[in-house]
């Protein structure tokens, strides 16, 4: 994950703890068990950086889990030139629920990892592959449990899940000869410029990036609410509804660098990025963030649970 997240925090305060008594949920349950386990899984891999064989075999995995929940899975394979030089065979990999709809949902994560701990303490470790527990692995999660309980019930809408890569292959800290944030995002530029259908069109997106920590809040991300406000809103409210606001806090946060920006710029589909803010560290994000410590001690049930029912409940709304 890139950028720096700085909070521009508003003053309006919300009741973060019980359901509304007058709503009625029409999502089917999200299992936060099997979310877990589908983190777990791809953790077990090793550091999913492009060129490995971590990668290629995480790669395959995604592509059968999405085919065993029925969707249509479809495969770019590309090769992207990193920040220095170095060609990453890339792979974004998409799988569309009911593809025969053309009103369309769109939900998105990047499934590679970090090749540098650039953040480590430690300065030995900076050449180190990052883990991408919660970097990674814990919006890619979310999303197969949600392909799973699509496949179980379908929505009124398609809805087109996309594991984006190459986004976490960026200028490392280290460098100081390379213009800074080069590199970033390069599967959702890709894909944003060589959509999978021609002309693809969604009635908004939903990014996924590190959802899985204890305890995370996420806030309402500036990039968000320039190209998607109506869409912040609607998560937001949603996931209050369902009484999930300790999480989706209702204060405006600072802007970020990732895969919806692409897809807001290139394709014009409104997307929104639910992305966790740690208040506690100056850079806004998990003190582990771009470290060797991304591990499985940093992934929640409960924070699980509370992002994937949200994006569940959004999904099922829609007519």
């Amino acid at each position: 994950m890139v950028g720096l997240l700085a909070c521009s925090c508003g003053q309006k305060t919300v009741n973060n703890t019980t359901v509304s008594e007058r709503y009625e949920q029409v999502s089917p349950d999200f299992n936060s068990d099997s979310a877990f386990y589908f983190v777990d899984k791809q953790v077990a891999f090793g550091p999913r950086v492009p060129n490995t064989e971590a990668h290629r075999a995480c790669g395959d995995y995604l592509v059968s889990q999405l085919e065993r929940f029925g969707a249509k899975v479809i495969e770019q394979k590309v090769d992207l030139k990193a920040f220095d030089g170095t060609i990453l065979h890339a792979r974004n990999i998409i799988g569309a629920f009911n593809p025969e709809k053309t009103d369309r949902i769109l939900l998105f994560a990047h499934w590679d990892t970090r090749p540098f701990s650039d953040k480590d303490p430690d300065e030995k470790n900076y050449h180190t592959p990052v883990l991408g527990a919660n970097d990674g692995a814990s919006g890619v999660g979310v999303l197969l449990e949600v392909a799973r309980i699509l496949q179980e019930k379908a929505p009124d809408l398609g809805v087109d899940i996309i594991f984006f890569d190459a986004e976490d292959y960026g200028t490392p800290n280290f460098v100081h000869d390379i213009p800074s944030g080069e590199g970033w995002c390069l599967g959702s530029e890709y894909w944003s410029n060589n959509p999978h259908v021609p002309g693809y069109k969604a009635r908004f997106g939903i990014l996924l990036d590190m959802v899985g920590a204890p305890d995370a809040t996420f806030y309402k991300e500036s990039i968000s609410r320039q190209y998607a406000r109506g869409i912040v809103e609607k998560v937001w409210g949603t996931a209050r509804d369902l009484g999930y606001g300790k999480h989706f806090v209702d204060k405006d946060g600072g802007g970020i660098t990732d895969d919806h920006l692409p897809v807001n710029e290139n394709r014009g589909i409104p997307s929104i990025d639910i992305i966790q803010y740690d208040l506690s560290t100056d850079s806004g994000f998990g003190w582990y963030h771009h470290t060797t410590k991304d591990d499985m001690s940093n992934i929640s049930k409960e924070t699980l649970k509370a992002v994937g029912q949200t994006v569940l409940e959004v999904v099922y709304k829609e007519k």
